[in-house]
């Protein structure tokens, strides 16, 4: 896998890297804010952001994909995070695409924008077959962003930790 290409490529408004552990302070705000976190239990602690970012690099290394730092290209302003991960889902492991926009920047594409440069990584350089976006059923605009990348609704299911979920999912 060192030979594959590690992030996707640039798309018209956005860049993507691997996470460190100076991305603490951009992470934390990300991860801290009730708006970006309203559909998940509750925000996370800095030191669970500090967390996340040690899970992506685990998985940068173990599996040779994560959920990557999200960046303008013609600022370098921090958007957010998005990319693959694998997840369970009652009993089953498939690679779900991910993302976490900041407030500010939320409804202007960037998240569609960012799955969809995921999607394309995921079938077109890792040769993955089927890939998912794992939805709290309240979270309609995360719904429509995993509809517009051509995931659609496959069906309800409960996540590890017991929250009900709505699985988009497609064969790539």
């Amino acid at each position: 896998m060192s030979d594959l290409p590690r992030t996707p490529p640039p798309t018209p408004r956005l860049a993507f890297r691997q996470m460190t552990e100076d991305d603490l302070d951009d992470m934390a705000a990300l991860l801290g804010d009730p708006d970006v976190m309203r559909y998940y239990p509750r925000p996370k602690t800095r030191e669970e952001a500090l967390g996340w970012i040690d899970w992506n690099r685990r998985n940068y290394r173990d599996e040779g994909f994560g959920l990557w730092l999200v960046t303008r290209r013609d600022t370098g302003e921090f958007v957010g995070d998005c990319g693959l991960t694998p997840q369970e889902i009652e009993g089953v492991t498939d690679v779900e695409v991910g993302y976490h926009v900041r407030a500010g920047l939320q409804g202007q594409g960037y998240a569609t924008e960012a799955a969809a440069a995921c999607r394309d990584h995921a079938r077109n350089v890792l040769g993955m077959r089927r890939l998912i976006a794992i939805i709290r059923p309240a979270n309609l605009p995360s719904q429509r962003v995993a509809e517009k990348i051509g995931l659609p609704f496959e069906r309800e299911a409960v996540s590890r930790s017991g929250l009900p979920v709505r699985v988009h999912a497609t064969a790539l």
